[in-house]
């Protein structure tokens, strides 16, 4: 039973966060002018839309990868006009910043819950924290365990998701993202470059290889700003 409210909460996590995710690309890029994604839908925080772009990212694999490894991976996407995109690059590239600091935020706030939770004293520090136990109830059962687990996945599963997405690396955003970096013309060639899929097949690869020894101290780090004096790591 345990198992399953945790995946079931896993998921719900998952879902959020992507949505957020993917509804704050669609929001920039209609404020920069280009509106496919909201014809689509996607300017909105209800997943349905999202799910129906892409039902194998956001329902069966983030499933399977729950029965398989006990957390959810997956994927989704907003939809936008590349037209668009090379005669504003910098307008595109705030649309790819976009939904790391959607990501970025929602870790904020579950942080900042989190500490009003301790200060409140229904929360507190695990002794050993990991990516479901960033925060612990203070007492066992009930609202406050199940509270403690969600904001948990909501923090790690966030800092993860805007990470991974930084990384200046094609398909993830920051392959956009950093072309706020450089002038328009050469932002303009370098989107057009990174749109090969060779690049994103390799760029895949280099993410897969390098995130876990990017995380690990990141989360660390986090960790111990959440929890100042606590010394984990």
């Amino acid at each position: 039973m345990q198992n399953i409210v945790e995946a079931v909460t896993w998921y719900a996590a998952f879902l959020f966060s992507v949505t957020a995710h993917e509804a704050a690309h669609a929001w920039c890029a209609k404020r920069g002018g280009d509106w496919t994604a909201y014809h689509g839908g996607q300017v909105s925080l209800d997943p349905l839309p999202h799910i129906r772009r892409e039902p194998v990212g956001m329902v069966l694999l983030p499933l399977i990868s729950l029965f398989m490894i006990q957390w959810p991976f997956g994927y989704a996407s907003a939809p936008y006009d590349p037209l668009w995109a090379d005669r504003h690059p910098r307008r595109a590239a705030l649309m790819s910043l976009a939904g790391p600091l959607a990501n970025l935020g929602i870790a904020v706030l579950a942080g900042a819950v989190i500490r009003i939770g301790v200060a409140a004293g229904a929360l507190e520090s695990p002794s050993s924290a990991g990516m479901t136990h960033v925060a612990a109830a203070a007492w066992s059962g009930g609202l406050w365990t199940g509270a403690a687990m969600f904001l948990s996945m909501l923090f790690s599963l966030n800092l993860m998701l805007a990470l991974l997405n930084l990384l200046p690396l094609p398909p993830l955003d920051g392959s956009g993202a950093v072309t706020l970096l450089m002038n328009e013309e050469t932002a303009c060639g370098f989107r057009r470059l990174v749109r090969n899929p060779a690049f994103g097949w390799i760029g895949l690869l280099v993410a897969w290889n390098l995130f876990g020894p990017l995380f690990n101290p990141v989360f660390t780090f986090a960790l111990n700003i959440l929890y100042p004096g606590a010394h984990y790591g």
